[in-house]
């Protein structure tokens, strides 16, 4: 084909036949190309002039796949479907006549898995590469390894709204040598920021409304406002039901009549309240003016907990200059940023592969042939701990065994869901029937749907065709269920009743969230623990309340809380439980330490049947293993400390004096720190602790047992010699030294240290001893560390001062040559 001569006049236009010229003579390159240069649009068609095959053009979003090929087709005087085609999941358009068909990132995924060659395709075009989604990195890495093993002269060109493509140049390079990089400079007017943060109180829905009311009266033309989500765009829109300008929402799960409307003029002044979808690929015109949130909905796992999910976050500096740009497209413009000026913003968006869930990534990695990724080219490698959590996602739904992906997991992969959606979509069809099966998956697909925290309730609503969204969600629930075989329901009928329409769905929910199976915890109303071993809560006021179980399939949780947050549920039981999760179950002896409130914890000894951390069924063991008992009472002592022992005065004194020698002499004498002395339990448990059962059996054996063990025959004949207990003074008392400070104190009254003047050390001559010279009362008259010093100079003002106070005590004018004495003189 030849490209039509009334192309529009955007700044690509000018680079058209060198990026054609590169990509032949390198089969690779790199377009730097902002928002509104037509690259999108206008590079597809000049590739697929000069070329042989098709031309795939691969979108981030559903909603701009659409939005481009309707443009391309435009270009060309000719409907979609003929030339230009799309198809994203659940839609297509195109025919035989197709030669540039543009595709979601996650649809080429599908195609390149099941068609490695990519047979008949001459070019991919990745758009908007610097948005990183998980997505679009896979598809990256594979394409570049369909190029290096069967495919060397598939030409692949990424576009960037950024210049920074360093990275990406080296991975579509050869031999070492990067890829060319391209750059185009858009024609963009001057725009002036201006910050309206919230008010003290001021959600960011009422801060945005705010900025937009004051943009209608001071600025000319139509205002385009992010916003992080679709219930964020639902609140804005109601606070500004009053304006004088048509308020309309532009987001990917709304039909495509409806995210036209928003694309196209209209006879009103417009507010277009829009996601993330608006920052690139798409172009809205008439905008004057920009009002930003400053948040963006990321995907987020909190791997310890189990719960994934979609997080508010704020936008990077990169992100919030290509929102600022859209007003600045065809005249100056103004962008309103709803933070306060200053505030520090990452340079740019974090990948998603750093921090999604990646259980989907990791099939397709292994129906490629390579489960570990690792030889793959990436731009950002998947990290290793949420590689392998996603792995074992996929053993436990049957998707991967010690070779690779399994049949069952191929098909997974095939239905382009995630694959606990998968799993509960093939399972579920199967026990509740296809279109049961269908309805609750695509529900639970769908992150807009839901306005409610019950699933059944939700469903309802769909049914009735009065929700947002009911006719998306019901042809996609048809789709679904036509990618499944007929089967014969095994729990009901379609006559059956409201609870038993409940019960399939919650079963379905159940299949794809097993490990969020919920059992309501003693004597809580609203607490559950799933049987992942995280514990939720539901919501004030849910008609939830009271259930024994519930199947989750929505729960999040605010940083700091101590319990996640129930925000999509349906009622289960024990039976539905079990059907659902079978390989949660697992009954065995177990012997533990538990806490137990203020008490402290205790060795709990039981045989338990469990559905994961959910105990079903219990009953005391009365003969413990005792293996099993020493290391439950080993996890106590590490919890708790070594004081749930019998520290005798002695014992602690002891620990005092061998701490001192560690810390003098660190290489010869052992750490008695509770860490120490916990990390190597074989060389002192021996005697009562063979024996020990409990806690009150740990309360009975003397610590000193302990520290005695952690000294080898050496240090056991020196350690009265280093660290004597006792020191004989020149009045023939043996007095304790206190080793509990950083040096030993030695008390000892003035009287009877009369004439001594060898300060007293310990370890060997390295550690003097701080005495403390008492009058008759008990309290230090003085403190040295030096003798002949204090006898020189302290004594006479410690006589002055207290001779006359105890005049029963000897005072003597000469210490050094007086009698130690023990008693006051007698009269």
């Amino acid at each position: 084909m030849t490209l039509p001569l009334d192309l529009p006049d955007l700044p690509v236009r000018g680079v058209l036949d060198e990026v054609t010229a590169t990509l032949a003579a390198h089969g690779s390159a790199v377009l730097v190309a902002p928002p509104g240069t037509g690259k999108t649009t206008l590079v597809p068609l000049a590739l697929v002039a000069g070329a042989e095959g098709k031309v795939l053009v691969a979108e981030p979003r559903r909603l701009a796949a659409r939005a481009a090929a309707a443009r391309m087709a435009a270009l060309l005087g000719e409907p979609v479907g003929e030339t230009v085609g799309y198809a994203v999941r659940g839609d297509a358009r195109r025919s035989a006549a197709t030669r540039i068909e543009v595709v979601t990132s996650g649809l080429l995924l599908r195609r390149l898995l099941g068609d490695p060659e990519l047979a008949g395709v001459d070019a991919v075009v990745l758009d908007e590469a610097h948005e990183r989604h998980l997505d679009a990195d896979l598809l990256l890495a594979l394409l570049l390894d369909a190029r290096d093993g069967l495919r060397p002269d598939l030409r692949l060109l990424a576009t960037s709204a950024t210049v920074a493509t360093g990275r990406l140049a080296e991975l579509l390079g050869a031999s070492g040598v990067p890829a060319p990089v391209l750059e185009v400079q858009a024609r963009t007017f001057p725009v002036v920021v201006r910050h309206t943060p919230p008010v003290r109180g001021e959600r960011i829905e009422a801060c945005v409304a705010r900025a937009v009311r004051s943009a209608l009266a001071r600025d000319d033309g139509d205002v385009l406002v992010f916003l992080p989500g679709v219930a964020e765009i639902r609140r804005t829109a109601s606070a500004l039901s009053d304006v004088d300008a048509d308020v309309l929402p532009l987001h990917t799960r709304m039909p495509v009549a409806d995210q036209d409307a928003a694309l196209r003029p209209g006879p009103r002044r417009r507010v277009v309240l829009a996601t993330a979808v608006a920052e690139s690929s798409l172009t809205v015109p008439g905008v004057r003016v920009v009002v930003d949130a400053g948040q963006a909905r990321v995907p987020r796992v909190d791997h310890r907990r189990g719960l994934a999910g979609l997080v508010t976050v704020r936008v990077s500096a990169a992100v919030a200059e290509q929102r600022a740009g859209r007003a600045g497209r065809e005249a100056p413009g103004r962008v309103y940023r709803c933070w306060p000026e200053g505030e520090l913003l990452a340079r740019y968006p974090e990948p998603e592969i750093r921090t999604a869930d990646l259980s989907r990534l990791a099939l397709d990695l292994a129906c490629w042939g390579t489960p570990d990724g690792t030889a793959l080219r990436w731009w950002d490698a998947p990290p290793e701990g949420p590689l392998l959590a996603g792995q074992n996602v996929l053993r436990a739904l049957g998707a991967l065994d010690g070779t690779g992906a399994t049949e069952r997991g191929r098909r997974m992969a095939e239905l382009g869901l995630h694959p606990r959606l998968a799993r509960a979509l093939l399972d579920g069809a199967t026990l509740v029937g296809a279109r049961n099966a269908a309805e609750v998956v695509a529900l639970l697909d769908d992150d807009t749907l839901a306005a409610g925290a019950e699933v059944d309730g939700e469903l309802r609503r769909l049914r009735s065709g009065e929700a947002p969204g009911s006719r998306r969600w019901r042809a996609e629930a048809t789709r679904l269920a036509r990618l499944l075989p007929a089967v014969t329901s095994g729990i009901g009928g379609a006559d059956d009743g409201p609870q038993e329409r409940a019960r399939r769905a919650a079963l379905v929910v159940a299949l794809a969230h097993p490990e969020r199976l919920a059992r309501r915890r003693a004597g809580a109303s609203s607490l559950y623990l799933m049987a992942g071993g995280t514990g939720v809560e539901l919501p004030a006021g849910s008609g939830l309340d009271g259930h024994e179980w519930l199947a989750v399939a929505v729960a999040d949780r605010t940083p700091g809380a101590q319990n996640g947050r129930v925000r999509l549920a349906a009622p289960a039981d024990r039976e539905l439980a079990e059907l659902a999760a079978p390989a949660l179950l697992s009954e065995a002896d177990e012997v533990a330490w538990q806490a137990s409130g203020r008490t402290g914890g205790d060795v709990v000894a039981r045989h338990a049947r469990r559905l994961g951390a959910i105990v079903l069924d219990e009953q005391r063991v009365a003969r413990p293993d005792r293996a099993a008992v020493r290391e439950a009472l080993l996890e106590g002592l590490r919890a708790e400390g070594t004081g749930l022992l019998r520290w005798t005065d002695a014992a602690k004194r002891l620990r005092d004096r061998l701490d001192t020698l560690h810390r003098v002499l660190p290489d010869d004498w052992p750490d008695v720190s509770d860490g120490a002395i916990l990390s190597d339990p074989d060389r002192w448990w021996t005697g009562p602790f063979t024996t020990a059962r409990n806690r009150s059996d740990l309360g009975r054996i003397d610590a000193a047992a302990i520290l005695r063990a952690m000294l080898d025959w050496r240090q056991a004949a020196v350690l009265d010699e280093l660290a004597p207990e006792r020191i004989t003074v020149p009045s023939g008392s043996r007095i304790a030294l206190d080793y509990s400070g950083e040096r030993p104190v030695l008390a000892v009254r003035v009287q009877e240290a009369l004439g001594w003047t060898a300060s007293p050390t310990v370890a060997a001559g390295r550690l003097p001893v701080v005495l403390h010279l008492l009058s008759p009362a008990g309290r230090p008259a003085a403190i040295t560390t030096d003798l002949a010093s204090f006898w020189a100079t302290g004594y006479p003002q410690v006589r002055a001062e207290l001779r006359g106070r105890y005049p029963k005590h000897d005072w003597p004018e000469d210490p050094l040559t007086a009698t130690p004495t023990r008693r006051p003189r007698r009269h």
